[in-house]
């Protein structure tokens, strides 16, 4: 549901504590059960609760295959200046990378998306550092004012964290920028950058839903009974490995013991023995169930065993590729929303570059590139490639990028100097 515009009479920090309850509920829902609390209520006495934690794996295993070869490319005009000016802003955007720790915070910020089911990235100036500061500030202090007609379009972003025992909140729109100390406005000054400095995108979109969804509810309540199958099991192995006495027409069980060379005296119609707890195929019923469970974990999480190293049929080339579709088909779901996310990302890293430094971006724009999802034949890929430049359909610089080469234009230097 859209916000309205914050009051002018109370206090922005006090309207905010008003705000997205649920939203807020749903995040540390979904953190909980990725750490491992899964279990609800009260355990009866002595009931054994085990917590084998596959949805933690799944999304683990999910972020791993999303950001295999993601790189940003800077493309221009096709003249000698504006491939010059756009080899600059790559190497530019290259350092700020570098200097941010970009490749661990992505890996962060993605899995923190998965879980909770919305990501963001801030970008800003550091004016004592003198570079663009690159952060991914915790969603569940971020809200956010969107367009009605197009809820990927920000208005205004409030971002609400605690430095120290203070509590701060920042406001920014396109033209003001307000930051506010407890319930105070310390400072209102306009927007130094032109632009609001945040990306907030959503793991998996819903329909007609501006915030987005998590990878963890689809697996929940298979978790929760993979869970509850092997505390069972494992309970009926325990007595089993510890055998119940049953004794038939016997009105005391005092000196009954079940242990090797025991010897028990019951009357002469008493009936005494062991309960088999393992007869007829118990333990059969119990793993079969629990592979039924597997199979809808992996299924509902489109996270197939193989993804996880289980192969027993040696399947490789088209036939693993095949067998992996439902975990690509789930990357490339999450990669068209992240595409324009990292593009964004960049676009904000060269404005405040040009802004605060000279860089000359003017007819530039970054473009995302994405290596494969699944494993691929390394020297295919380079007779595709070559293919493709050949007729004339992709460039050479962005055949080098998809091939994982970071700065086409300086390997082809590279090229030239060795050739002499």
């Amino acid at each position: 549901m859209p916000y309205q515009l914050p009051l002018p009479d109370v206090p922005l920090p006090l309207q905010l504590r008003q705000l997205d309850h649920e939203r807020m509920g749903r995040y540390r829902d979904n953190l909980a059960f990725y750490q491992g609390r899964h279990w609800t209520g009260r355990g009866r006495r002595g009931e054994r609760r085990l917590t084998f934690n596959y949805a933690r794996a799944i999304v683990d295993k999910v972020t791993g295959y999303l950001l295999a070869g993601a790189a940003v490319q800077v493309v221009g005009d096709d003249s000698p200046a504006g491939i010059e000016r756009a080899r600059a802003a790559e190497q530019a955007l290259r350092r700020v990378e570098a200097a941010n720790g970009l490749s661990q915070l992505d890996f962060e910020t993605e899995l923190d998306c998965a879980i909770l089911g919305d990501g963001a990235y801030r970008v800003a100036w550091d004016a004592a550092a003198g570079e663009v500061r690159v952060t991914a500030p915790d969603v569940q202090g971020l809200f956010a004012w969107r367009e009605p007609a197009d809820p990927a379009r920000l208005t205004a972003v409030a971002h609400r964290y605690r430095a120290g025992d203070e509590e701060l909140v920042e406001w920014w729109s396109a033209e003001t920028f307000e930051l506010w100390r407890g319930s105070e406005l310390a400072d209102r000054v306009p927007n130094p950058y032109g632009f609001i400095p945040y990306v907030i995108f959503p793991n998996l979109r819903e329909p007609k839903e501006a915030w987005g969804a998590s990878d963890l509810p689809p697996v929940m309540e298979a978790n929760r009974e993979l869970n509850r199958a092997f505390s069972q099991l494992s309970q009926v192995l325990e007595l089993s490995g510890n055998p119940i006495a049953v004794l038939e027409g016997v009105t005391g069980s005092e000196d009954i013991t079940v242990e090797p060379g025991a010897i028990w005296e019951v009357p002469e119609d008493a009936r005494a023995y062991l309960l088999d707890l393992l007869q007829g195929g118990g333990v059969a019923l119990h793993t079969a169930y629990i592979d039924l469970l597997y199979r809808v974990i992996h299924d509902l999480g489109e996270s197939p065993r193989t993804a996880f190293g289980h192969n027993p049929q040696g399947l490789s080339g088209v036939a693993l590729n095949m067998e992996l579709d439902p975990i690509a088909r789930k990357v490339e779901r999450k990669r068209r929303i992240r595409t324009a996310v990292y593009e964004r990302r960049a676009w904000m890293v060269l404005q405040l570059l040009a802004r605060f430094t000279g860089l000359e971006v003017e007819g530039l724009r970054p473009v995302m590139q994405w290596g494969p999802v699944l494993p691929a034949d390394r020297s295919r890929q380079v007779q595709d490639a070559r293919a493709l430049v050949e007729a004339g359909i992709i460039s050479r610089r962005t055949a080098a990028a998809t091939l994982g080469i970071d700065d086409p234009e300086l390997e082809r230097a590279f090229v030239r100097e060795e050739a002499g």
